[in-house]
């Protein structure tokens, strides 16, 4: 005698879910962004310029989701209430926020100046909080339920010359994850950190570029490639999703390996 099939839920569905996505006009945040509308959710696109968003959001209905664009500069204050509160406005909701919205200055550290270095800083580690904060006040912990995946990089963990500023932000962004998974735990909310490791952006393409130093870096990692940005789908879809419900606090590093340590190359050559 036949048995009726057991009914799997399905964890990683996103269906009815709203997710804001900074930093959405290019990059790994438009990568992020996809993987969630193709698994369920609908988007709140961000950008500090309105215009830079049509594409992707004209992509994202072509999905059969819907996808809603809002001004935010995640280095002021009042850019990121606003932005916060049109998008509740919009859907009703924030389920999940993934915390994107970041840049580098690349330089020798005693060439640094303080405005290169507050840049970085309040752009990704102050930026991150007030994003998060505000998401969290506005809609998260009123509701009993968030999602928060703040985006650091191995750089968490690791440090690289001419990256000091960068490297202090997201060390910072995996410490400010801890504390606020501690401190929203009790209201329903998850926050994570999603480190990915040596991805081509627009921000490092000219690093690519240079064959010496490419086949340095990918000496280095085990999985022996770089990462391609459809690396992150599955990661970023199982922090928002039911599937990560008892994991908070934690740093999640997609990076080929390459925080193991391993090496192979003696030599590193010059950025």
């Amino acid at each position: 005698m036949s048995q009726s099939p057991v009914s799997v839920h399905n964890f990683f569905d996103l269906t009815g879910r709203v997710a804001m996505v900074t930093g959405t006009s290019r990059g790994l945040g438009q990568y992020m962004g996809r993987a969630l509308a193709k698994a369920g959710a609908d988007l709140v696109i961000t950008s500090r310029k309105l215009s830079d968003l049509a594409d992707f959001q004209a992509e994202v209905e072509a999905l059969g989701r819907r996808a809603f664009p809002v001004e935010l500069d995640v280095r002021n204050y009042d850019s990121i209430q606003a932005a916060v509160k049109t998008a509740v406005g919009h859907y009703g909701k924030i389920d999940i926020l993934v915390n994107n919205a970041g840049l580098n200055v690349r330089k020798p550290a005693v060439d640094l100046t303080w405005d290169e270095w507050n840049l970085v800083l309040d752009t990704n580690l102050r930026g991150e909080f007030f994003v998060a904060q505000a998401v969290a006040r506005e809609t998260m912990i009123p509701q009993g339920y968030g999602r928060i995946i703040n985006i650091g990089s191995v750089t968490s963990v690791f440090g690289y010359a001419g990256l000091t500023p960068y490297t202090a932000s997201r060390g910072g962004v995996k410490q400010m994850t801890m504390s606020l998974a501690d401190d929203w735990g009790k209201n329903g909310i998850t926050v994570n950190c999603l480190a990915p490791g040596w991805f081509k952006t627009k921000q490092n393409a000219v690093l690519y570029e240079n064959k010496e130093w490419l086949d340095y870096l990918v000496d280095r990692i085990p999985m022996r490639r770089p990462g391609k940005p459809n690396d992150l789908d599955g990661a970023v879809v199982f922090l928002a999703s039911d599937a990560s419900e008892y994991v908070t606090g934690q740093t999640l590093l997609v990076d080929g390996g390459i925080s193991t340590g391993a090496t192979r190359a003696t030599v590193a050559p010059k950025a």
